[in-house]
């Protein structure tokens, strides 16, 4: 009871003896564990000890700590106490000392004591001030403008400028979410055939030693480097009558209309130059999959350009095989193996649909849709073909005689 009596009535030459005191009545609580004294009753002395002899501050850090185990304080440290009592009272307060200001500094600047420039941006400010924040109490559709006018505005500019902050001052060189600044510079260099940019070395500006570091290790007794018509690998077994040597590195399965005309050309075309195949992705057979590279023709839930509408349909856009269209595509001397696709991997157990609306010639021609008016393009969940692992492998074995004996995975 001394000790809360003597708060807020200290003089600054009893703060030494208060805190001796503080310390003496912990110690003999810790000792018998009978005292019921609250961290908030010590704090002011507390403050006083920290001051002084530069120790801790225990207390303050237990209820700290007991805040932010009750949910009252999740930050450490928190936001100052002005800030979070600022409200519309606090507002109202301020605004009429920046109005007084303004009137005060009139006389000031017509008696030469003060720039008479000055009452001119006092005005504008404190104008500026009272209307931002009449606006902010008069919408309806934001709590925070309501409860914390002008001052919301600090925390709005503070988080559009955060992703600069971080980037320029904060972001380690090597962080790499997705790429690291080191990457980016190098890419950068690259891009811009700057001299050096391709023996620019990164290793020696990383920590080797840290944990999840990953590296290539070296052999003692490397292999001789291959022929590059070497380095593939012959895909299909004894029932395929057209085998396919597929190299190590290929293009996978990104569809024509996810992927521009232009982006599925330059990557058939550079498939070709570089020997390797192309996938087609569910969209179908476009145009710009058949430049004269190696393709891989994956086939979907939907059955592009190997399938055909059903009429009348359980569900909008329905599709089934269609055997004859698939030999059609498949047969192509460009198509060198068939992949089937068991569901939408970016939506399993969903599927998708291309709306009617996106739907162009090409697409249509690419998915074998048929003639205009379209309507919405069906990716199901599952394939309608078979439904059991056994249905599965008799499809498989459907697909490598219709096209030919070409290899079939899934």
């Amino acid at each position: 009871g001394l000790t809360v009596g003597l708060r807020g009535r200290l003089p600054r030459v009893c703060l030494l003896p208060a805190a001796i005191f503080r310390m003496r009545v912990l110690s003999l609580a810790q000792g018998t564990r009978r005292a019921s004294l609250r961290a908030q009753q010590l704090r002011p002395l507390s403050r006083a000890l920290s001051t002084i002899t530069g120790r801790p501050k225990s207390i303050d850090e237990q209820a700290l700590q007991e805040q932010q185990r009750l949910g009252m304080n999740p930050r450490p440290g928190g936001l100052p106490e002005w800030v979070e009592m600022w409200g519309v009272d606090s507002f109202r307060k301020t605004g009429y000392v920046l109005a007084g200001l303004s009137a005060a500094s009139v006389p000031l600047a017509l008696g030469g004591h003060i720039a008479e420039l000055l009452p001119v941006l006092l005005t504008g400010t404190t104008a500026g001030y009272w209307a931002l924040g009449l606006k902010d109490i008069g919408q309806k559709s934001h709590t925070l403008r309501r409860n914390f006018p002008v001052m919301i505005h600090f925390r709005y500019l503070l988080e559009g400028i955060r992703p600069e902050i971080q980037q320029y001052l904060i972001e380690d060189e090597q962080k790499m979410v997705p790429y690291s600044r080191a990457m980016r510079n190098t890419i950068y260099s690259r891009a811009k055939m700057k001299i050096g940019a391709d023996t620019h070395a990164l290793g020696t500006r990383r920590d080797v030693y840290s944990p999840g570091y990953e590296w290539a290790g070296h052999s003692m007794f490397p292999e001789p480097m291959c022929d590059l018509d070497e380095a593939r690998v012959l895909v299909g077994g004894p029932a395929c009558k057209q085998p396919y040597s597929a190299a190590l590195l290929n293009i996978s399965a990104m569809s024509y209309g996810s992927l521009s005309g232009s982006a599925v050309s330059a990557l058939n075309l550079g498939a070709k130059k570089g020997g390797f195949y192309h996938n087609t992705g569910e969209g179908g057979i476009s145009k710009y999959h058949l430049l004269g590279a190696d393709v891989v023709w994956n086939v979907g839930t939907g059955y592009f350009a190997c399938g055909k509408n059903v009429e009348p349909p359980a569900f909008k856009g329905q599709r089934e095989f269609d055997p004859e269209l698939f030999a059609k595509n498949a047969t192509r001397p460009e198509i060198k193996m068939i992949e089937i696709k068991l569901s939408q991997g970016a939506k399993p157990s969903h599927g998708g649909i291309l709306p009617a609306n996106k739907i162009t010639p090409v697409i249509a021609d690419a998915r074998g849709l048929g003639p205009p008016p379209w309507s919405d393009c069906n990716s199901p969940p599952r394939h309608s073909a078979f439904s059991s692992p056994a249905g599965l492998m008799k499809f498989v074995a459907q697909l490598r005689e219709l096209s030919g004996g070409k290899p079939i995975g899934f």
